[in-house]
This record gives C-alpha cells, sequence and structure tokens, in this order.
C-alpha cells in the first residue's frame, strides 16, 4: 500500500516536469467538419512551433509552443486542440508571408510591433511542399483584396 502510494506520488511529482503527453490535434467537431470539407492538403499534429513576438526588434519575444497544423486549400490552422493560435484564410486582413529556410517553414503575420512570426520543421521533411501549399491560401486573400501578400 505504501509502495503504491509513493509511485503515484512520484508520477504526480513527474507529469507537470515531464510536459503534457497529451495531443494537441483534436478540433471541435464543427471545425474538423469545416477542415474536412475544405479538403485537407497538410495535417502534423503535435509539432514544435518557434512563436515569436516582434520579430527583428529590440522587443522582440520566442517561446516554443507545441501545436498542430492544419492546411487546407483555403485555410491555414495552427491549433492546440480548440484553442487557435494562428488562422489564415482569404478573408484574413493581416499581412501574411510564407517562407522557407533551409528545412524550417515560417509564417509571417501582420507588420511592425504586431508582427507574429510561426515557425516549424515539417515532420516529413517536405519544407519546399509545405512552403507551396500554404502560398495557395496566402494568394487566395492576395487576390481578394484585403492587402495581404503571399511572401516569397
Amino acid at each position: 500500500m505504501r509502495a503504491a502510494a509513493a509511485a503515484q506520488l512520484l508520477l504526480s511529482l513527474c507529469n507537470p516536469a515531464c510536459g503534457d503527453a497529451r495531443s494537441t490535434a483534436e478540433l471541435p467537431a464543427q471545425l474538423e467538419a469545416r477542415v474536412a470539407s475544405e479538403g485537407v492538403v497538410r495535417r502534423a499534429a503535435d509539432l514544435t512551433f518557434r512563436y515569436t513576438e516582434a520579430p527583428g526588434r529590440r522587443s522582440a519575444r520566442w517561446e516554443d509552443r507545441r501545436a498542430s497544423i492544419v492546411v487546407t486549400p483555403t485555410t491555414i490552422l495552427i491549433h492546440k486542440d480548440a484553442k487557435i493560435g494562428l488562422e489564415i484564410t482569404p478573408r484574413t486582413r493581416r499581412d501574411v508571408a510564407i517562407e522557407r529556410e533551409g528545412g524550417r517553414v515560417r509564417i509571417r503575420s501582420g507588420r511592425g510591433r504586431s508582427e507574429e512570426l510561426w515557425s516549424f520543421m515539417p515532420p516529413d521533411g517536405d519544407a519546399a511542399g509545405w512552403t507551396r501549399d500554404m502560398r495557395v491560401v496566402t494568394r487566395k486573400a492576395t487576390r481578394s483584396g484585403d492587402g495581404s501578400t503571399g511572401g516569397e
């Protein structure tokens, strides 16, 4: 009995230190249905994203965030379960650019002090393919006339 209690205590202390092993890929049913109806082009779960606020400025701050990504012909969605980190659609009003640097894909959103940068390494190693497929979304935003750019 004491050994079981000690093991339980050790496990409860270890869980926060080891990080949350739960998947980040679970979307609410309505959002899952929407991306499925759009046609999922790429999807990756439980990636480490480097999130940077105000990149290139003295006030820049960054952190690694564990999240999942879904790319359809009209949506780029970075999420941790139901919590949306970044959603880009043709209706997006912020400047958006998709860049590739070696094996890393970077998504820039916003401008100046409100700019955010999300970068990740695709699990399949196809950074060129991920970049190409995400630029399809940002080019649609450019054609809709809202001022966003596809980035090159």
